[in-house]
């Protein structure tokens, strides 16, 4: 992608996935990396910040005799998707006007 994505858009990246299940960090990465252009170090860090303002919760689960945390998200962190999702709805509105030569009403 052409674009770089802010830490915001991201935050609302994972929090749109891990919505639909529960799911480890290399798979959130693989998820993600395919449409967009981030690592996993980049990631882990927005993993962190959002465990921290309790918008997904962890858990361990044994795979090969081995502990693999899953992110699950938490009510604080559907209610924080529900708000990202009108401001991205408010803001692709506005951006595709713009690029698409359209009008835009600035107050």
């Amino acid at each position: 992608m052409t674009f770089p994505v802010a830490s915001k858009l991201l935050d609302a990246c994972v929090l749109g996935i891990i919505s639909i299940e529960a799911t480890y960090g290399y798979d959130l990465t693989q998820k993600i990396s395919s449409h967009i252009d981030v690592s996993e170090s980049a990631l882990y860090p927005v993993l962190k910040r959002l465990l921290k303002e309790s918008a997904l919760t962890t858990y361990d689960t044994q795979i090969d005799g081995r502990n693999r945390k899953y992110y699950k998200i938490t009510p604080e962190g559907v209610e924080k998707l529900k708000i990202y999702r009108a401001d991205w709805e408010d803001h692709k509105t506005t951006i595709e006007k713009m690029i698409l030569g359209g009008e835009i009403n600035i107050s």
